[in-house]
């Protein structure tokens, strides 16, 4: 994780000056600067989380120079299988958007059934033959 920590801690400055680059030639349009700003806050709290779980683990195989392909083979880590609850979430926001065209009342149908499809996908490794 060092090398992704210090990749994203590395584009801190480079935003920083293209922010200042951005507000010199805009004339410091506010909206552009701030985006900007906020962009180079959210790059620089993402390489210091990577940091900090980088201290707390071992080194990766990916963190050695001299490490070998060999050094990472096995089992990498636990994965869910396929799930069609993404596609419940996908249809209940699709609900929520035609009730902005359609109706208010719909909006509220499709919160309901968005909220129905998100308590499904994470509960979704509880029960079955995937239960933890």
């Amino acid at each position: 994780m060092r090398f992704e920590s210090r990749l994203f801690l590395a584009l801190v400055p480079f935003f920083l000056v293209v922010t200042l680059a951005y507000g010199w030639w805009s004339g410091w349009e506010p909206v552009g600067v701030v985006a900007l700003l906020l962009l180079a806050g959210l790059v620089g709290m993402i390489g210091m989380y990577l940091a900090l779980v980088a201290r707390r683990i071992d080194p990766r195989p990916e963190d050695d120079p001299q490490g070998e392909i060999a050094q990472g083979a096995g089992e990498q880590g636990v994965f869910s299988p396929g799930s069609w609850w993404p596609i419940a979430c996908a249809g209940a926001a699709a609900v929520v958007f035609l009730g902005l065209a359609v109706g208010w009342w719909l909006v509220g149908v499709g919160f309901v059934l968005g909220l129905l499809a998100l308590v499904g996908w994470v509960f979704e490794f509880s029960r079955g033959q995937h239960a933890h």
